[in-house]
């Protein structure tokens, strides 16, 4: 064997050539990677006792993708395009064996081979669309010569993965290997096509396929079509699609000149500089200074839920689907019957739907167990109190619990709002006591907010990391403070959408300009869908604001038919001229100046304060980086990945326009806009939250 580089080896197995790549921890092709692959092929094809070469790979995957923090750096070594063109012009068959995954540059690469083999666990894909961007080293001219362009045009815009099984009927891979013996059955699988004197089969010279596809532009028109509402606001997706065109349509060379033209349109917007962030920010996140790696934690292998509720019952889903057993707790038997039947409903609903099997809905439902006695928690690992929003009640739960779960459990409050540090101070062991908050619906929704209080030891915050990871959240370690970080920033938001209504804007005026800004939907469609009555008491109403009025003429959302809109029976949305008239008569009986209110001041007045309080939370240490605020709101509010999240996207436009806006807003209507500190700072020392390249 010899050794390229520090990450590629040359071997012979009798007259087939053996390239090995082990650069952990996914084979990214980093520069050395390019240039140890371009060296070992240059010396396997110049071996003229080998006949045939081997790529494999060491490790845990076969190439995973580019090597992404190489983006925007100036280029060095072989590039990948000039590796491929080594690969796809050697003079003797080339053949890639593929574990793990072959993905974006790994595909491309593994598509320059003459044929493919791979394990069954194998799979492949072209994930750059996710980034923002799309395969930019032929991968968009090669996949639909192999796989076809309607499928090409799925796997790049969607950037799934392909199972081993799937890619061997749609010929992405020629062969199947056993499991733990790739080496081995590549080898012979290449000591065939040896033996056959079976041809060089590049991918880029089958035209077939492209050629049936030729002439018939609805192929792409219908796919825009049924994906319009997928894509809405991206990119990414449409450059991916104008590939699989010129792939169809153009000689190859011509097509590869697209795909680079469209690639560097791409690689310079925006949208794919935030998708690259998020990228990193997501990992990031999981990152606490002051709790390293190695810190202890406490195994979880049995949960306690107190509530089986919304809220309750969606948590308890969560752990049922990594395998971990749940007790329920409920204060009465039919709201215990209640959640539990809504979960297996949820889980039914699923299996109609093909995602799980009925064996799968009953193996879920038998680690839920149900009962009304907080003493059933004693021997639980983690208990997780998910009651009414109300304070009392969460103190009197937590006493008992105090008195009743063994030591060394953690207690965990799902609070969105309340005073975590207080819900603590009703146990003898507030070291325990941390926050996990879900965001509805439980089961769902990604994001879980870590809230640490000012007594919760690093075991327990360690243990909380790690049991969002096994349940599948993406977790954002926050600090003790009125909403935590998403919904204190959300109040903003919410205020402003509110005064926007009173001075001028029409509920449908905010919504429509949030949607348009890449929202899944406004203020006012949320509050409809969640139901306006949530918090609401008919007995205590007053009329005193605009929900008021609407709950108490029973228009309390979708539910009902009519909230701050009307609604269809199909829950078709349009402006409605009741609560128009509502809006009107309170404007009247505030005496506001009403005014037109532009598109523009619109937007500014909901994000720019939202931005601010991300400032104010920063400054006060309850959130360790601008990124975190940011993932926080790209997987539990909504806020559109591909423009980064609200600190990232007041980099963007300049932080220096967002202070100015508070100021004059401050000036103008009060210190609710007043800057934050750190804002201020930010700008005088020409600084960003968080740097985009």
């Amino acid at each position: 064997m010899t050794a390229i580089n520090e990450v590629t080896d040359l071997s012979r197995e009798g007259e087939i050539a053996l390239i090995t790549l082990n650069s952990p921890p996914v084979n990214a092709l980093s520069a050395k990677v390019r240039d140890g692959l371009a060296e070992a092929f240059r010396q396997a094809i110049a071996d003229r006792e080998a006949k045939a070469i081997v790529l494999i790979c060491e490790g845990k995957t076969f190439i995973a993708g580019a090597d992404i923090t190489e983006f925007g750096k100036p280029p060095k070594g072989t590039s990948l395009l000039d590796l491929e063109d080594i690969i796809e012009g050697a003079p003797k068959p080339v053949i890639a064996a593929i574990h793990g995954t072959a993905l974006g540059g790994g595909l491309e690469v593994a598509l320059c081979a003459h044929y493919r083999v791979a394990v069954p666990s194998a799979r492949c894909g072209l994930p750059e669309v996710n980034i923002g961007l799309l395969p930019g080293a032929g991968g968009t001219q090669r996949l639909p010569r192999i796989v076809g362009p309607e499928m090409a045009l799925d796997m790049v815009t969607s950037g799934r993965h392909v199972p081993a099984k799937q890619s061997l009927e749609v010929g992405l891979v020629d062969e199947l290997a056993p499991e733990e013996q790739l080496r081995d059955a590549a080898i012979a699988f290449t000591r065939k096509v040896v033996a056959e004197n079976r041809p060089l089969r590049k991918v880029r010279d089958s035209n077939e396929k492209v050629e049936a596809a030729r002439g018939h532009p609805e192929i792409f028109a219908n796919f825009r079509k049924e994906n319009a509402r997928r894509f809405r606001g991206l990119k990414a997706p449409e450059n991916n699609i104008q590939c699989i065109e010129a792939a169809v349509n153009l000689p190859f060379e011509q097509g590869l000149k697209e795909e680079r033209r469209l690639f560097v349109e791409l690689f310079q917007d925006s949208q794919s500089r935030a998708q690259q962030y998020v990228f990193f920010a997501e990992r990031e996140v999981w990152k606490i200074p002051d709790v390293p790696p190695d810190t202890p934690t406490i195994p979880v292998n049995k949960v306690g839920i107190v509530g089986a509720g919304t809220m309750g019952g969606g948590i308890a889903m969560n752990f049922a689907n990594a395998g971990i057993p749940v007790t329920l707790v409920e204060a009465k038997q039919e709201a215990l019957d209640r959640g539990l039947s809504v979960i297996r409903r949820n889980y039914e609903n699923t299996a109609k739907k093909g995602r799980m099997t009925a064996a799968d809905v009953e193996k879920r439902m038998s680690l839920l167990k149900g009962s009304m006695a907080l003493e059933d928690l004693a021997d639980s690992d983690l208990v997780i109190e998910a009651v009414f929003e109300n304070m009392d009640i969460k103190k009197e739960v937590f006493g008992k619990l105090d008195q009743i779960v063994k030591p060394g459990a953690v207690l965990a409050t799902n609070t969105s709002y309340l005073d975590t540090d207080e819900i603590a101070s009703a146990t003898k062991r507030p070291e325990s006591v941390i926050g996990l908050h879900f965001f509805s619906p439980a089961n769902v929704m990604r994001l879980l907010e870590v809230v640490r209080a000012d007594k919760t030891s690093k075991p327990v915050v360690a243990t909380s990391m790690q049991i969002a990871k096994k349940i599948g959240k993406i977790a954002a370690l926050v600090g003790v403070c009125p909403g935590f970080v998403g919904n204190r920033m959300l109040a903003q938001r919410q205020r402003e959408a509110q005064k926007l209504v009173m001075e001028g804007a029409m509920p449908w005026d905010v919504d429509r300009v949030l949607y348009d800004f890449g929202f899944p939907m406004g203020p006012f469609q949320m509050s409809d869908l969640a139901g306006l009555d949530i918090g609401w008491s008919k007995e205590s109403s007053k009329g005193a604001t605009i929900r008021e009025v609407l709950c108490e003429m029973d228009r309390r959302g979708q539910k009902t038919g009519a909230g701050f809109y009307d609604y269809d029976e199909n829950r078709n949305a349009k402006p409605s001229p009741v609560t128009a008239k509502i809006i009107e008569d309170f404007r009247a009986k505030s005496g506001t100046n009403v005014r037109q209110i532009s598109d523009e001041e619109i937007l500014e007045r909901c994000i720019y304060p939202t931005i601010n309080e991300g400032a104010k939370i920063l400054e006060e240490g309850k959130a360790i980086r601008a990124s975190d605020i940011d993932v926080v709101w790209i997987n539990g509010y909504g806020w559109p990945k591909y423009r980064g999240g609200p600190m990232w996207y007041g980099d963007l436009i300049g932080l220096d326009k967002v202070l100015g806006r508070m100021r004059e807003w401050q000036a103008q209507m009060g210190d609710v806009f007043a800057p934050s500190k750190l804002l201020e700072q930010l700008v005088t020392d020409g600084k960003a939250f968080t740097r985009p390249k």
